[in-house]
């Protein structure tokens, strides 16, 4: 029978070093997004609130009638389509 060898000094330090760096890196992590979101997301979206900016067109649904637009494409032709090969 052979005894189970306990891990080495490398080893050890190894996998404490790894616990370590793990938390490090779930704080920086958040630290992370959390300075992003305030110095970008944030004044970003209370500029366009402020500035009644309606990005995705949606006050125009609010008027009755069609919101239907015509796209603004060329028509449709074989060299067109040539062109995309």
């Amino acid at each position: 029978m052979s005894e189970a060898k306990a891990p080495g000094l490398g080893r050890r330090l190894y996998d404490g070093w790894m616990a370590i760096t793990i938390r490090f890196g779930f704080v920086q992590t958040l630290v992370v997004l959390g300075i992003f979101y305030t110095a970008i997301i944030g004044p970003v979206s209370t500029g366009i609130q402020l500035f009644r900016g309606d990005l995705l067109d949606k006050r125009a649904r609010r008027e009755p009638g069609s919101v239907w637009r015509e796209a603004d494409s060329v028509k449709a032709d074989l060299e067109r389509a040539r062109q995309q090969f």
